[in-house]
């Protein structure tokens, strides 16, 4: 959403350009303002997914407030140890020429986008993740407690295969749904 917001070069996208190319933090209220931008179109309006956002209390409060008159927010929470996350993140790829994502397969594997060579992403140096745990802990954890007592709150266990997961994910939708 950040970079289709800068890419759309309205005020808002101008600011959040600015505070990227700043190396700045995007602030609450600035993420919410392109959330709540972005949850005024038209392809929204059956459902969305949020993925990274809200990411503190406040994002969160907010996200209340731009959910009134909307359906039930049902909230995803993926649990994985941090054994885990490291692990996972190791294995990232990206291409060196596109920039396209990509996973590990260990065999020298080329983009099947453009063939570029595929390299870690630096963002996802362990010292990096490590940080990025710490980060987690102090900021975004405390959404559990804030949404735990829901009745859209959905807990699953990201530590099973792919397939499985997106199967809880896709029940435990569904079952909000079926609710209201």
């Amino acid at each position: 959403m950040l970079r289709e917001a800068v890419a759309a070069g309205t005020p808002l996208g101008r600011q959040v350009g600015a505070i990227i190319e700043s190396g700045g933090l995007i602030s609450d209220d600035v993420i919410t303002e392109v959330v709540n931008e972005r949850l005024k179109q038209a392809d929204t309006e059956t459902g969305f997914l949020l993925d990274g956002f809200p990411r503190t209390i406040p994002q969160a409060q907010a996200l209340d407030r731009l959910m009134r008159g909307r359906a039930p927010l049902v909230v995803v929470d993926i649990v994985l140890s941090p054994d885990e996350v490291i692990r996972r993140l190791a294995s990232r790829l990206v291409c060196a020429e596109c920039g396209t994502n990509a996973q590990d397969t260990g065999d020298g594997a080329r983009c099947v986008d453009c063939g570029g060579p595929l390299v870690p992403r630096a963002d996802d140096r362990e010292q990096v993740v490590l940080n990025r745990l710490k980060v987690y802990e102090a900021q975004t954890a405390p959404l559990v407690e804030y949404y735990r007592d829901r009745p859209t709150y959905c807990r699953i266990d990201g530590a099973r295969l792919p397939d499985d997961v997106t199967a809880d994910i896709i029940a435990a939708i569904e079952s909000v749904r079926e609710k209201v």
